[in-house]
């Protein structure tokens, strides 16, 4: 007997850049991801600052001259996930007093975490939950208020 396969009842939407370890990498990023986000009818925020800060660290600390980092998002049901991808898998992030970017990625995002790659890759990533989508109220009912009597 033949079994019918489940289908995602949500569309998978994806962006993938590869970058240059270099500030303006970091900063392309940042603003070609916004640019994805818009066109993808998200909120910009947090999402960009959690976009930069993982950019910024793969270029600060991932960086190896002549190794691209790669920025990697997507959308499965209502979560957005950022990846960003760096050559650096001997300097692994962690939370600390000295520098305050991972401290931000911690209290925007909902969950992250580091992942290794094949080497010399490590993968950092963090998951923003979205908001669901609100309900048409112009869709020739009452808008889901309730009536009020009837003259």
């Amino acid at each position: 007997m033949k079994q019918k396969s489940r289908e995602l009842t949500t569309p998978l939407r994806s962006f993938s850049l590869q970058l240059s370890p270099t500030p303006r990498g970091a900063r392309l990023a940042r603003l070609l991801a916004t640019e994805q986000l818009r066109s993808w009818g998200l909120s910009l925020d947090p999402a960009r600052q959690v976009i930069a800060e993982l950019a910024v660290n793969a270029v600060t600390h991932g960086r190896v001259p002549g190794r691209d980092f790669r920025l990697l998002l997507y959308v499965v049901a209502d979560t957005l996930r950022i990846e960003v991808t760096d050559t650096r898998d001997d300097r692994l992030p962690a939370l600390s007093d000295s520098g305050r970017g991972l401290l931000l990625v911690e209290a925007l995002t909902d969950r992250w975490g580091v992942t290794p790659g094949l080497p010399p890759r490590k993968t950092v990533w963090a998951e923003l939950d979205l908001a669901p989508e609100p309900k048409n109220l112009v869709s020739g009912d009452a808008g889901g208020l309730p009536e009020g009597p009837h003259r």
